[in-house]
């Protein structure tokens, strides 16, 4: 598993990734859909990549204020 945490003028960016097979989905009962709800309420964006074959990689961007 890879994560990655980037601040970009008042935004913080997370990318979590694995080399995992891939296939995720956010309608399969996983709590996906709940992550992007909760980052959705506070403003943010979700996405989420996950092809069959891997790898699976989710990026979240919140707002940040200083």
């Amino acid at each position: 598993m890879t994560v990655r945490l980037r601040g970009e003028r008042d935004r913080v960016h997370v990318e979590v990734s694995d080399d995992g097979r891939g296939g995720a989905h956010e309608d399969t009962g996983s709590g996906l859909t709940g992550i992007r709800r909760r980052v959705e309420a506070h403003d943010g964006s979700f996405a989420l990549a996950g092809p069959a074959g891997g790898p699976t990689t989710q990026r979240v961007s919140l707002p940040c204020g200083s």
